[in-house]
């Protein structure tokens, strides 16, 4: 799990924290959302934090990753390894959703988002699949974290 810094209060956050200092206190993360967002952004977030699954061959995939020729193509290229397939199909790559710069604070928040989002998935998977086991993991990349998940005992 990253180190828990500031990040753990979204009050914390440079941001946020700044933004809330223009309103003179009094307002909190809950009011940056309702100032920055909207319902769509809501529901959108929703998804990402409790996803859908499609089984397709043995494996289980994140609903946005699969797509027929490419799980084939995949399959085909990782001899049918499973565990395999999924780990490279089932990936959030958290910079290709949001903007942020190259600082501390920026990266040390996109860790703390994507060990929110293994989380969340591995009870979304648990409650989907109750009798099976799934590794969900955060790794780490030049680029930021992903989050990822396959079948099997983490």
């Amino acid at each position: 799990m990253t180190e828990e810094l500031s990040v753990n209060d979204p009050m914390d956050y440079s941001g946020i924290k700044s933004w809330a200092a223009e309103w003179g206190g009094g307002v909190d993360y809950l009011n940056y959302v309702k100032a920055h967002g909207d319902l769509g952004m809501l529901v959108a977030f929703s998804r990402i934090f409790w996803p859908r699954f499609v089984e397709a061959e043995g494996c289980v995939l994140w609903d946005r990753a699969y797509e027929e020729s490419n799980f084939q193509a995949w399959r085909k290229s990782l001899s049918g390894d499973v565990r395999k397939i999924e780990a490279t199909l089932n990936q959030l790559r958290v910079w290709q959703i949001v903007d942020s710069d190259d600082v501390e604070e920026d990266r040390r928040a996109q860790a703390y988002f994507a060990e929110c989002v293994a989380k969340t998935w591995g009870a979304a998977l648990s409650a989907a699949f109750p009798r099976r086991s799934f590794d969900v993991r955060v790794i780490g990349s030049e680029d930021g974290p992903i989050v990822t998940f396959s079948s099997g005992p983490g």
